[in-house]
């Protein structure tokens, strides 16, 4: 499937738990061997507009040496299929808590080459430890609201 319809199927089922095709399209897109050769690179718009964040936020990740999109000659930004790729895997980071320097420290062993992989691998070990956390306590906390709204719900009557 080409990048664009990955990450737009990923973007429609944020709202709604992961499906199995969901979660298969994803494992897809951050597959690198999946990229499409032919796919022609997109402008900083339309690759804000892909993954749902701002032009500015594209840019500030770049000045952290976490994508390279390629400069044309007029000097605009083009995000190749393999830039969206890893733009979603770092926005699905930082959305899980991962720091900019965790970041920063991964895509620079990811530019290493394959001698970085225990390292790595280590780096997600922890990152996986943290979602987990964040899981259990993020499940307390709805537990409360749910327990707080039962409180403020009115008994039922029958007629």
């Amino acid at each position: 499937m080409p990048t664009h319809e990955l990450i737009a199927k990923l973007l429609d089922a944020a709202d709604a738990t992961p499906a199995t095709d969901t979660i298969e399209a994803l494992h897809e897109l951050l597959d690198d061997s999946t990229i499409e050769a032919v796919s022609a690179p997109v402008r900083i718009s339309d690759a804000a507009a892909l993954t749902g964040l701002s032009a500015y936020t594209l840019r500030y990740y770049e000045s952290k040496g976490l994508v390279h999109p390629h400069h044309n000659a007029a000097g605009y930004r083009e995000y190749s299929a393999f830039d969206l790729r890893r733009i979603v895997f770092i926005a699905r980071m930082r959305l899980s808590g991962m720091t900019m320097a965790d970041l920063q420290r991964y895509i620079g062993l990811v530019e290493q080459g394959d001698t970085t992989i225990p390292q790595r691998r280590a780096l997600m070990i922890a990152q996986r430890e943290r979602i987990e956390r964040q899981i259990r306590e993020l499940s307390l906390a709805l537990e409360t609201t749910n327990y707080k709204i039962k409180t403020y719900t009115p008994e039922m009557t029958s007629d």
